[in-house]
């Protein structure tokens, strides 16, 4: 059975205001690149086999820490990308409260596909592909995947067997940790949600 550390990274000055999406030049600020050490700090007591991240700045600034104090390097890997926001990327949150498809990514996030970018449910399947390529590669081990929100929520998701539309009832906060065991064989479990890196807390 391999465990799957979900973290997201930790926050920017647009967290919770921009959809950043996968545009460049987003890193932690001053606060976030101390809960990025913090973080590290609490994962010190796990012996991590690897530590993944996407190859955006925010998170492998998050990622950076945790594998400096797990004295590893971090393997960047493209399917922990953000999801592609295509012409949304960089846009207000405010803004787009008011469009018609905003609608339909908060109600119905199966049926939405970003303009010019890609859909929930392709998100979806390349983050979950991820996991189980990266559970795959790490029988028995536990690994950190430094990724974002949308990601984790759409993983979660599919291993609780749950629809997407309900997608949007997942809270997952900066530099938080969410604990997915894959085994083998066998049900998926999650251990833990959207929670601190203190591993007393979900082991």
């Amino acid at each position: 059975m391999a465990r799957l550390l979900l973290i997201r990274h930790a926050p920017t000055s647009e967290t919770g205001r921009v959809l950043s999406g996968r545009l460049p030049g987003k890193s932690l600020t001053p606060s976030g690149r101390e809960m990025a050490e913090a973080l590290a700090s609490e994962l010190r007591s796990i012996r991590l086999a690897a530590i993944y991240s996407s190859p955006l700045e925010r998170a492998m600034e998050t990622a950076t820490p945790i594998a400096a104090a797990q004295r590893k390097e971090v393997v960047v890997h493209e399917g922990l990308l953000e999801v592609d926001y295509g012409s949304w990327s960089g846009r207000s949150l405010k803004s787009l409260y008011r469009l018609r498809l905003w609608r339909v990514v908060i109600r119905t996030p199966s049926r939405a596909s970003f303009p010019g970018g890609e859909s929930i449910a392709e998100a979806q399947h390349r983050m979950v592909s991820t996991c189980e390529e990266l559970a795959a590669r790490h029988k028995e081990k536990t690994i950190a995947l430094v990724t974002h929100a949308d990601p984790i929520k759409g993983a979660v998701s599919h291993f609780l067997g749950q629809p997407l539309d309900l997608f949007n009832r997942i809270a997952i906060a900066p530099a938080s940790v969410t604990v997915l065991d894959l085994p083998s064989g066998g049900w998926p479990r999650l251990i833990s949600l959207n929670s601190g890196g203190n591993p007393s807390t979900w082991q």
